[in-house]
């Protein structure tokens, strides 16, 4: 089966759950970002333009669902998942919490980058004291399900193990 014809039911797997089971497990009332996730690890399984392709995907889905302006996540997760791709390749992938920490860190990030974008925009609803919160819930728990994600990502678009990323220790 070709990567192709992958994408289309993991993105709505991802949906599903982003949308209607992660929000019934929140941790202070936040829940982890699917859709963020998944634009993450594409871009560290796949490199930039996959990253960037799926999250702009991904980011679309997910505006379906928000009251902000459209295409404002698809934005921030086209960016995220293009850095990650840019920066995934510049790093040794050596022991196995790396791409846990690199998750966390783009996740965090990409909570602020929309935010940020949000406020320029008109949207200053977003940025307030409980973004630090959110900030942290999602880059925590997003990372937290990073394995699984990488692993659903490395299916998608059918690439072989590199190292140690896969978490198999």
């Amino acid at each position: 089966m070709s990567p192709s014809l992958r994408i289309p039911p993991v993105l709505l797997v991802a949906a599903v759950l982003h949308t209607a089971v992660m929000p019934q497990f929140r941790v202070l009332d936040t829940a982890p970002d699917v859709l963020l996730l998944l634009a993450i690890s594409a871009g560290l399984v796949g490199g930039a333009d996959r990253g960037a392709t799926m999250g702009f995907m991904a980011g679309l889905l997910a505006d379906c669902f928000l009251q902000t302006p459209f295409c404002l996540s698809a934005l921030a997760y086209c960016l995220v998942g293009w850095s990650v791709g840019i920066f995934q390749a510049r790093i040794l992938h050596a022991t196995w919490w790396i791409p846990m920490l690199t998750t966390g860190v783009a996740a965090a990030a990409g909570i602020l980058l929309y935010a940020g974008l949000g406020a320029v925009v008109g949207q200053t609803q977003l940025i307030s004291t409980r973004l630090v919160t959110v900030v942290a819930m999602v880059a925590v728990l997003d990372a937290v399900l990073s394995p699984l994600a990488i692993r659903a990502m490395r299916w998608t678009f059918d690439v072989e193990q590199r190292g140690a990323i896969l978490l198999t220790r």
